[in-house]
């Protein structure tokens, strides 16, 4: 395996690379996952395919010949630039579980019978925090774990000291590995203003635990509201807290949601499934 710098500015080697590593492997097919290496698709024999994870121009994706995207939502945004309908296809994203057991509570000075919600999320407005805190605020006795940084660490934890809600609110900081706190935690919530898919959906599906969301873009197109996932209104403090009031009170709406989302994930969100996708499209444009 080689790595390559694809960096913005006078990057004369990566393109290199990408050539020679191409041309020395000799693929049916080749497949960019991110903008810059789309952009430097080398020309070839090759099918050349690019996954598009979110919303983006399709200007860095001209040397390729066909696009994967991982919602409908998105598969409709590059064909509105201009993108050949039949040369943009749809495939979803997959989640898997760990084998990690589910995190001692008392490590994170977090009662055993407290309600816990977690949310994994890089900490950026986007991802709408400061709502989930102020929600939590409204919620007596619930605890809150976030994994993960980002650049809004600092006013979060202000935020947190403000509200008053700090006792009950641990920064997990970066994880490698979420699996102990999904299986530690009561709900899982995912309070995103802006978010193209929301893979944290389908892993809540897979850890068997209710999910409470909001109505952005991924999740919009992704759950079923009430059937597998509570959806509320984005930046609405209110109603994420009744959300997740509701599946913390009624036990039966829990249990509900979870075997839900526990079979949408077993039927269409697998990495077996995934794969089985990809191969049968790669069989298919070639």
């Amino acid at each position: 395996m080689r790595e390559a710098a694809f960096a913005k500015w006078l990057d004369l080697r990566t393109s290199a690379t990408l050539r020679r590593e191409v041309s020395s492997f000799d693929p049916d097919v080749a497949l960019a996952f991110m903008n810059r290496a789309a952009d430097r698709m080398p020309d070839g024999r090759h099918l050349k395919l690019a996954r598009l994870g979110g919303f983006y121009d399709i200007k860095y994706y001209r040397r390729c010949d066909h696009l994967v995207c991982i919602t409908h939502g998105i598969r409709r945004h590059v064909i509105g630039q201009g993108w050949p309908e039949e040369r943009a296809h749809y495939i979803g994203n997959f989640a898997e579980t760990d084998d990690a057991p589910a995190a001692d509570r008392a490590a994170f000075d977090t009662p055993a019978d407290a309600p816990l919600v977690f949310t994994p999320c890089r900490l950026h407005a986007a991802k709408a925090i400061d709502v989930l805190l102020r929600a939590v605020a409204r919620l007596d006795g619930v605890y809150l774990w976030v994994a993960g940084d980002g650049p809004d660490r600092a006013a979060l934890s202000a935020l947190a000291d403000e509200l008053g809600v700090a006792s009950r609110v641990r920064f997990l900081g970066w994880r490698v590995g979420t699996g102990a706190f999904f299986r530690a935690a009561d709900v899982v919530a995912f309070p995103s203003r802006h978010e193209p898919f929301g893979t944290v959906s389908l892993e809540a599906w897979a850890y068997g635990k209710p999910l409470v969301t909001t109505d952005v873009d991924g999740p919009a197109e992704l759950v079923r509201p009430d059937e597998d996932a509570l959806m509320v209104p984005r930046d609405s403090v209110a109603e994420l807290a009744a959300g997740l009031r509701r599946v913390i009170e009624d036990r039966g709406l829990a249990a509900r949601l979870v075997a839900a989302g526990t079979a949408r994930h077993r039927a269409e969100f697998t990495r077996e499934i995934c794969v089985r996708n990809y191969l049968t499209l790669f069989d298919r444009l070639r």
